[in-house]
């Protein structure tokens, strides 16, 4: 039986999946996307889909992948969605299809405890503070009994937490094989099982980390594998272009002061002065910090000439010299104990690097590229291409050809899937920059009946410039939320607009017995994303609202009662200012194209897909999605946004929104349909 009908048969009505999968009902679009990646891992090429919510994306490139026989790599946004696929989706699956699949998970070093890393932070006196001891006792403790070694087997693990940096090593601090614990290594044991494994899960992150410095092991793993799969792919462009380029940071170089004074202190203590060679480190990082004054956290500076706008040239360059020589000065000393133990080799490697960054961030932008520096508590230089098409083309399916045949002469299957990747049939807002413009495309409509699920309303605020609009949204959340008892997410589009819609709400409910608050950054994203769910779920009584911006536009998945009112405070476009969307502008621009309407306005379309795509998560879900921006209604572009988003009913009034909350609310306490 070939693989179409193998696949036919598994998404029939009484099929494997039917039987074996509780809830599974036959979807016509899933068994569409399921029948096109079939085909392009039989034949080989490249598939582009998007999948709306609710199609069942994950089952559709999974079924067809496990049945072929093939070796997949499968590479998805997040560690999170890692863990899911490989913990859940695909042992059911496997169960599900009685295949006796192989399957590994592979994560990036900063996931996996080093035992050298743990051993030298345990020897450490200078980590005094209690609870930082206290972490590290508990790390210690679970370092015993740990096959994997992965972190996220420790689920009270804050993974903001100071200790992890101090027990998981780096591309610098890593000593490879010359490492005391390398036959222990939970990086290398994890690279080795993925090299023996059928089907391999990695994230984005890693994939493209590799792309760039050939270190985690894909350039061992990619070429004995048929079939790639990238799920969540519109995330890949902007993910690429962070590893592709160059960076130097001062965080960089105070950890490499830290591990300079720990290791020459340890292993040779009074060979060199240690601690006057960290201190010219710390103080070469503070002068670059202090060249470019106070600014916003997470500001990106443009630079366009030989410093960063607003940042004195011959000051910045002075600084950047005084740093390349600090890494000189630790070089030299290291030389000298360098065969003393393999801790100062690996440092002369770090130093070495960090001081010939130095040098190219004192030279001009290499062309294509373009460069930045964001500031905050720390700097961070960075030089990058613009896309990632150029290496996508060249790095992958240029050099696929042939090398990725089998013995029919079939090429690699490359499949690229997600929600939402464009606001146009062509998908060219991921097809473009991915360098995908070639490939297969498809288009998947979600099985959701929006128009009876859901509701849009666009309530006649002040505009989104005007500085009465922030308080204006969390009025309005906040008599909505009264309402409904919590059950709200609001979604702002800055961190000025998180904080002041924040605190407004909070203000509000100080004293609610009825609902919580929560607001981003008050707790690890895991914390408020559960606490949110269980709210919904009324274990104690107690709806949740909560205010969020950046990562939870998307991955945020509260299917239920417990999420029925999306609030968006305004259209998400790419803010005017950032580098890189002034680099794209202008690329644009000097092909004759709009930076607009190619650009910025398909940049919005995706964000509020994504935003929107929070509320209806299932075939029994209700809701309401509320954004707080006029433009979408008076302006002619309002248009395009407004076909970009789920076929839900339009909201006339003020009226209509509050009848639409009522029936809501009537709903959850009766089950009736508020439709």
């Amino acid at each position: 039986m070939g693989l179409e009908q193998a696949v036919r048969d598994a998404f029939a009505e009484q099929g494997l999946l039917a039987r074996a999968v509780q809830q599974f009902r036959p979807r016509a679009g899933q068994t569409e996307m399921a029948l096109a990646v079939g085909r392009v891992v039989e034949q080989g090429g490249t598939l582009v889909v998007e999948a709306g919510t609710g199609v069942g994306k994950t089952f559709a490139y999974l079924v067809p992948a496990l049945l072929s026989g093939e070796r997949v790599l499968l590479s998805t946004a997040t560690k999170t969605l890692q863990d899911q696929l490989y913990g859940r989706d695909l042992p059911r699956l496997a169960q599900a299809l009685g295949l006796p699949v192989r399957t590994a998970l592979l994560k990036g070093r900063a996931s996996y405890l080093c035992l050298h890393r743990l051993e030298q932070a345990q020897q450490d006196a200078s980590q005094g503070q209690r609870g930082l001891l206290r972490e590290l006792a508990l790390v210690a403790s679970w370092a015993q009994h740990t096959r994997s070694g992965d972190l996220a087997e420790l689920a009270h693990l804050d993974e903001r937490s100071p200790v992890i940096p101090l027990v998981t090593s780096t591309r610098d601090n890593c000593l490879g094989a010359q490492c005391p614990r390398f036959r222990a290594c939970h990086v290398n044991l994890a690279r080795r099982e993925a090299l023996a494994t059928d089907v391999v899960v990695v994230n984005h992150h890693l994939f493209f980390a590799d792309l760039a410095v050939r270190e985690s092991g894909m350039a061992e793993l990619l070429p004995t594998v048929r079939v790639a799969i990238f799920d969540e792919a519109h995330q890949l462009n902007e993910t690429g272009v962070q590893f592709l380029g160059q960076q130097l940071g001062t965080a960089q170089l105070l950890d490499l002061a830290r591990d300079l004074l720990a290791a020459g202190l340890q292993l040779a203590r009074g060979l060199a002065d240690w601690q006057a060679l960290a201190e010219a480190l710390e103080q070469a990082a503070r002068e670059l910090r202090l060249c470019v004054g106070r600014q916003a956290p997470g500001a990106r500076l443009r630079w366009l000439e030989e410093a960063p706008e607003g940042v004195p040239g011959p000051g910045w360059q002075q600084a950047l010299l005084a740093v390349e020589l600090a890494c000189a000065r630790a070089m030299a000393a290291l030389e000298m104990v360098s065969e003393m133990a393999p801790d100062f080799v690996r440092l002369h490697e770090r130093a070495s690097r960090l001081a010939e960054r130095c040098a190219s961030f004192a030279r001009p932008c290499a062309e294509g590229a373009v460069r930045w520096l964001e500031a905050g508590g720390q700097l961070r230089l960075v030089e990058s291409p613009l896309d990632i098409a150029e290496t996508v083309r060249t790095r992958l399916l240029q050099a696929d050809e042939g090398a990725g045949e089998d013995e029919g002469g079939r090429g690699r299957a490359w499949v690229f899937t997600s929600a939402t990747l464009g606001d146009d049939e062509g998908l060219r807002w991921f097809t473009e920059p991915c360098g995908l413009l070639q490939a297969q495309r498809l288009r998947v409509d979600s099985p959701f009946d929006y128009a009876r699920q859901s509701a849009l309303y666009v309530p006649r605020l002040v505009a989104p410039a005007d500085p009465a609009h922030s308080a204006q949204v969390a009025a309005l959340a906040a008599r909505a939320a009264a309402r409904l008892g919590g059950r709200t997410l609001v979604l702002t589009t800055t961190l000025r607009a998180l904080r002041a819609i924040g605190e407004a709400l909070a203000a509000h409910f100080a004293h609610s017995q009825a609902v919580a608050v929560l607001v981003q950054g008050q707790a690890p994203k895991r914390q408020l994303m559960e606490r949110f769910r269980e709210g919904g779920e009324g274990t104690q009584g107690v709806g949740c609202i909560l205010v969020a911006s950046a990562s939870f536009w998307e991955g945020l998945d509260v299917p239920g009662d417990a999420l029925q009112l999306v609030v968006i405070d305004k259209l998400p476009f790419p803010p005017p200012g950032d580098p890189l969307v002034q680099a794209r502008a202008r690329q644009l621009a000097l092909a004759g194209r709009s930076a607009f309407a190619d650009h910025a306005l398909p940049e919005a379309a995706v964000a509020l897909k994504q935003g929107a795509g929070r509320l209806i998560r299932s075939e029994s879900d209700r809701g309401i999605l509320v954004v707080c921006d006029t433009r979408l209604a008076t302006m002619g572009y309002g248009r395009r946004l407004l076909a970009a988003l789920p076929p839900m009913r339009r909201l006339a009034s003020d009226e209509e929104f509050q009848a639409a909350l009522e029936a809501l609310t009537t709903a959850s306490t009766t089950g009736l349909n508020p439709a």
